[in-house]
Parts: C-alpha cells; structure tokens; sequence
C-alpha cells in the first residue's frame, strides 16, 4: 500500500563512547522537553514519549531522572532547535536536526560534514517538502484489514497501513501519534510495538551506489559524531 518504510533502528551500541554519545542525546531532548513543556510525564505527553523511547534504546533511568531534574532547576543550558537541509551524497535528499546552545558553531560543524563528502546544504524548505511529518508504529502481524478497522473505531486518523514479511507498519499524521498508540495498544493487547517514533518518511527513494555509497557511510558518520546533531533523516537507498 503505497510507498515502504525502511526501519532504521540504532544498533546497540557497541563501545562506551557510542553509549554515552547515546545518552547524551536523549539527556539533552529530555531536558529541553521538561524545561518547555514541565517534568511530569502525564500532562507532558511529549515528555513521556521521549521517556518511552529512552528506555526502549536501554537508557539507565537515573540518566533521565538526572536531565528531569536539572530542567526543574531553572536553570542550565538554553537549547534551540536548529534544522538544515541539503543533498548528500548521489543526489539524496537529507534533513538534520540539531539542539544547540550555539548556533554559529553547529551550523559549521554540520556544514563541514556537507563539505569534505562533496554534498550541498542549502537553506530551510531545500528539501522537507519531499518528506512527511509523520508518525510510524512497526509490530508484527499480517493482518492490516483488522488494524485498519480497529484504527477506524478509535477514530484515529491513518494516512496508510503496509503489511510486508509478516510486519505491518502504521502510518499516521504526526499529531495522531498518542490517539494511534493508544488504539492500537487497547485494541491489540499481546502486540509488542517493535516502533513508534515521529520521523520524516521520504515521499521517494533516491538510489545511492557505486563510489557514492563509501561516501555516503562516510557522511552519516561524521554527521552522527557532531554533538549537536539529534536526528538525521535521508531518503537514501544505499544499493549493496
């Protein structure tokens, strides 16, 4: 049903760097969370899914009990969100989202990373129209006709079901990720959501091969070592 949906899911990491790389991201998400939005997870929704996924990528709790509580302190870092947009490399369309305390220095971190890998970043809206906000949740199943209706009677809006290799993938505009979660957790029960994240799913795929996919490897890494850089979304197809 319409366009895939490749799970990108962070292998464990492997070395003590990778970890604290790891809960650095989350500690710092949490806190400008809890800062904006308040330290209790029942009246900050958004709070408690960070929460729910920290853990789910084996976050220690007292990583996210620490960052709760240095928001409810006042004081601290001001974090913003910084955005930027570009073409990596083979032409693929990449957005990277930041939170920085200083924006001159991540945008020429992250403009470094477009530079030694030969890609162009460009301004904001270069390449976001090319993907949808949106919420994804991945279990295990093969019947989507049941998951659909099941969706339908908690009346959550659903932009599209797939059901490949026995998983099914669940997509739904962004806002709709709480009312979809919950619907499918009442209503299928012994399900273990496998993802459920708020991502930007490319509307097309962009091929990458040859020379381009070392390169490609090369951008990601260098992207994902930047201390500032939380997410980055591509529509990449790396081809073997």
């Amino acid at each position: 049903m319409g366009r895939s949906f490749e799970v990108r899911k962070a292998s464990m990491a492997k070395t003590q760097g990778a970890k604290v790389k790891l809960y650095s991201k989350y500690g710092k998400e949490i806190y400008v969370i809890a800062k904006n939005g308040g330290g209790d997870p029942d009246s900050n929704l958004s709070l408690k899914r960070m929460i729910e996924k920290a853990k789910k990528d084996q976050v220690p709790g007292h990583v996210i009990d620490k960052a709760i509580e240095k928001a409810a302190g006042g004081g601290g870092e001001n974090y913003e969100v910084a955005r930027y947009e570009g073409f990596g490399p083979g032409g693929c369309s990449v957005i990277v989202d930041c939170l920085t305390d200083n924006n001159n220095r991540t945008y020429m971190e992250v403009r470094q990373c477009f530079v030694k890998t030969n890609s162009k970043i460009g301004g904001p809206g270069t390449v976001a129209h090319m993907f949808d906000h949106q919420a994804v949740f991945q279990f295990a199943g093969d019947d989507e006709e049941a998951v659909l209706e099941a969706l339908m009677m908690a009346d959550a809006d659903v932009t599209d079901i797939e059901c490949e290799d026995g998983v099914i993938t669940v997509f739904a505009p962004h806002t709709e990720f709480f009312k979809v979660k919950s619907a499918l957790t009442e209503s299928m029960p012994e399900v273990t959501i496998d993802v459920e994240e708020i991502t930007f799913v490319p509307q097309t795929m962009t091929a990458v091969s040859g020379d381009d996919v070392a390169t490609f490897e090369k951008f990601m890494d260098m992207l994902n070592d930047c201390d500032d850089v939380q997410n980055v979304y591509h529509n990449a197809e790396v081809e073997a």
